[in-house]
Order: C-alpha cells, then sequence, then structure tokens
C-alpha cells in the first residue's frame, strides 16, 4: 500500500477475468515504472550536451597525443598509461576508472587542462581534430560501405536518416 493507503493500479481479485483460482498476484509495476513509451518521448525532445563523455573523449586524445610523442621518442609501450596517469597526477587505477566510466568532475577537468597545458574548459568543448574512437571509426566504415553500396535514392534516404537524427540531438 501507498501512503495515503490506495493500491494504485491493483484491481481486486473479484474484477479480474480469468482468476477464478484467486491467487494475489498484483503488480504494481505500471505504478513504479508508468508509461514506458514516455522514454522516447523525453529523449527525443530533451537532449542536454552531456558533459561526461565530451569530457572522456577529450581526456582520451589526450592521452593518444601522449602515447603518440612518447613512442617518437622511443620509449615502450608498456607503461604508458601508467605514465600518462602520473602525468595527470592521478593514480593508474583512477585513470582506468576514467577510461571505463567515471565521470571527471570540474576540479579534476581543470587539474587536468593545466598539467596538459590546454586553456581551462578545453575539456568541456568538442575538439574537432580529435581522431574518431575505434567504435566511431566502425560506424563512419560501415556509412561508407552503405553509401557506397546503395543508389541514388539510397543516399538520399541515408542521408535523410542522419540529418533527422542530427537535429533531434541538437540542444535546445
Amino acid at each position: 500500500m501507498f501512503h495515503d493507503g490506495s493500491l494504485r493500479g491493483c484491481k481486486p481479485l473479484s474484477e479480474r477475468p480469468g482468476d477464478e483460482e484467486g491467487r494475489t498476484v498484483n503488480s504494481l509495476y505500471a505504478v513504479v515504472n508508468p508509461l514506458p513509451q514516455w522514454r522516447s518521448n523525453i529523449a527525443a525532445h530533451h537532449t542536454v550536451p552531456n558533459i561526461t563523455i565530451t569530457r572522456r573523449q577529450n581526456v582520451l586524445a589526450l592521452f593518444q597525443d601522449h602515447a603518440e610523442k612518447a613512442l617518437l621518442a622511443g620509449a615502450s609501450p608498456k607503461g604508458m598509461e601508467q605514465a600518462f596517469a602520473a602525468t595527470l597526477q592521478i593514480s593508474p587505477s583512477m585513470w582506468s576508472q576514467i577510461k571505463a566510466s567515471r565521470p571527471i568532475g570540474d576540479k579534476l577537468a581543470r587539474q587536468f587542462e593545466t598539467l596538459c597545458a590546454k586553456p581551462i574548459g578545453w575539456l568541456d568543448e568538442t575538439q574537432r581534430g580529435v581522431s574518431p574512437s575505434p567504435g566511431e571509426a566502425a560506424f563512419l566504415e560501415l556509412a561508407l560501405a552503405a553509401w557506397r553500396a546503395t543508389n541514388s535514392a539510397g543516399r538520399k534516404a541515408l542521408r535523410a536518416h542522419l540529418k533527422a537524427i542530427a537535429v533531434s540531438s541538437k540542444p535546445g
């Protein structure tokens, strides 16, 4: 029961067709998780720039830049991530968590920017010169294959579909 004494979403057993056995199986799923179809509408109309993803992509780009410079200087690939964590003045464990899913807070973002000689706020903005991630590269390869495999009408439909997604994900 809820704090007001009601059993919202539950019907008495006598009102349920086909429930002659008298089982008492009541589900509050509809009350706890009302109208799952709203999720798609909310996602389509309420998008917020995800600073967590932007910061992670940018710090991974910093790592890629660091690794490329170190390899060109003759450094061994082994221990590269630990060295980068030391550059950022964090533990290797924290670096591993950041790469996986740990959000980068404001204080840590400013620390990374300072230690990597980037302007304040650099991690918060999408960087255009960043190389695509493996997932992005796989998508680009797939999109290129689809583009090349279809005719003019298919290309037009593909372009329209991608534009619709891009427009619906823009803030404001």
